[in-house]
């Protein structure tokens, strides 16, 4: 199998047909079983690679002259749309398009998604050019096109660029909040709010979390041969420390195949209900047996706990169950009820706009997105009312005492010991990440 240490873009199509073809066949390498460990806050090291490369034969001449041309992808357009306002004769377009399915779902196109065409010359002024195919890079990762072969039939051809899997450690010191301060550290979005779903069933953000507390995840990320990121994998560690107390998580799935995560005793963090259904959140109102209402003007009970976050942010179903309300509600606005158990519901209301597919009779799971704040109903301002329904009368949220998820026992807590363990050792390797601290 021929690997290439370089993959730069090539300037012209008849260069990227050539490679292609010289390439077509080559498979994605990524080491089983190995990292190359690499931490993401220390500058100017070298990539390590878990694997041998060798140099790339050099591609054959391409054809002379040849014209090319690049086009891009509006919103709306379909490939076949590019290649006509490119002015390729529409068999020859839908010719092209039907041989690419073999390597790319035209359908995955993107806006804005650059595509370089190529046409051969006629012989002289009178003969129109001729469309000999396309190619362009849907990721990093990989390059895709098609060639009109000499038969006249167009055939597609694929490059896997190959990629390096390395274990990446990030950490710093809580200045704002651990969204805004984990992206700061370098963290990719989805991995700290990965980290911030599982720290939500032991933490109170609004409550706990403090200045100068601080934090630490490990993730996976495929680097190409020139340490540019082509993907983002798993959180496979995040520990968080509130002043003297320290809480670490291990990524680990179970013989059941659910993927979870389980502190040093392998207890599993998961738990019935989240604590806070949204990121980033303060409590502007508490449970309470009476209060001024600030529209109604007098006084009544509070039965749940306002969440004072920004319009559109995303709530988060509190646990897994049956949607058994979903839509206006009075005072409520745009409301969603949930039933988890025969015991246990929560209710979420003023959402500026419910979710899709969240509707009665609709299965959830925990974590997932049901709606997005808002100020529907009786509200002054964008919030999330959250409620607790035990046996259909509501409690205090923040007084509910959660039942604890899985414990791993007997062979299965002895080979999470190995693999965290294990981590534990590659994380000790790592220089000490540099910590983000506030600069006012």
């Amino acid at each position: 199998m021929l690997r290439s240490h370089s993959f730069q873009r090539i300037a012209s199509f008849a260069s990227i047909a050539a490679l292609l073809a010289v390439l077509v066949g080559v498979n994605l390498f990524i080491r089983d079983g190995g990292f190359a460990v690499r931490d993401l806050n220390t500058q100017n090291d070298p990539l390590y690679y878990a694997h041998e490369t060798t140099e790339a034969e050099s591609p054959p001449e391409a054809p002379p002259g040849l014209v090319t041309l690049t086009a891009s992808a509006d919103r709306g357009d379909t490939l076949a749309k590019v290649l006509a306002k490119a002015h390729v004769p529409r068999t020859e377009a839908f010719a092209a398009v039907e041989a690419l399915r073999d390597v790319f779902n035209p359908k995955d196109l993107k806006t804005g998604q650059q595509i370089e065409l190529a046409f051969q010359p006629g012989t002289d002024a009178e003969e129109p050019p001729t469309f000999v195919g396309f190619s362009f890079e849907p990721s990093m990762e990989l390059q895709v096109g098609v060639t009109l072969g000499t038969d006249g039939t167009f055939s597609a051809t694929e490059v896997r660029r190959p990629l390096t899997k390395e274990l990446v450690r990030a950490a710093g010191m809580i200045d704002s909040s651990l969204y805004t301060d984990g992206i700061n550290a370098g963290i990719p979005p989805q991995v700290i709010v990965e980290a911030i779903r599982a720290f939500s069933f032991d933490v109170d953000f609004q409550r706990e979390l403090q200045p100068q507390d601080s934090f630490a995840v490990a993730f996976e990320r495929f680097a190409t041969d020139d340490g540019q990121t082509a993907r983002v994998g798993d959180m496979l560690y995040a520990r968080l420390t509130l002043g003297n107390k320290t809480l670490k998580i291990y990524r680990y799935v179970p013989r059941d195949g659910i993927v979870d995560y389980f502190n040093a005793k392998g207890e599993s963090v998961r738990k019935a209900l989240l604590r806070t259904p949204v990121d980033g959140a303060r409590i502007t109102s508490k449970f309470s047996n009476g209060r001024m209402h600030p529209i109604l003007g007098f006084t009544r009970a509070h039965r749940g706990v306002d969440f004072g976050v920004p319009q559109g942010t995303p709530i988060m179903a509190a646990g897994s169950g049956v949607v058994v309300e979903a839509g206006p509600k009075g005072a409520y606005g745009n409301y969603v009820r949930i039933r988890h158990n025969p015991t246990y519901s929560t209710a979420y209301a003023h959402m500026s706009r419910i979710g899709r597919g969240i509707k009665r009779g609709a299965r959830v799971s925990q974590g997932q997105v049901i709606g997005y704040v808002g100020m529907t109903g009786l509200a002054t301002g964008p919030h999330l009312h959250y409620e607790v329904l035990i046996n259909n009368v509501q409690v205090n949220p923040l007084g509910v005492k959660l039942v604890s998820g899985q414990k791993l026992r007997g062979a299965e807590l002895a080979n999470f010991e190995r693999e965290r363990m294990a981590l534990d050792a590659k994380l000790d390797d790592l220089p000490s990440p540099r910590t983000v601290v506030s600069t006012d």
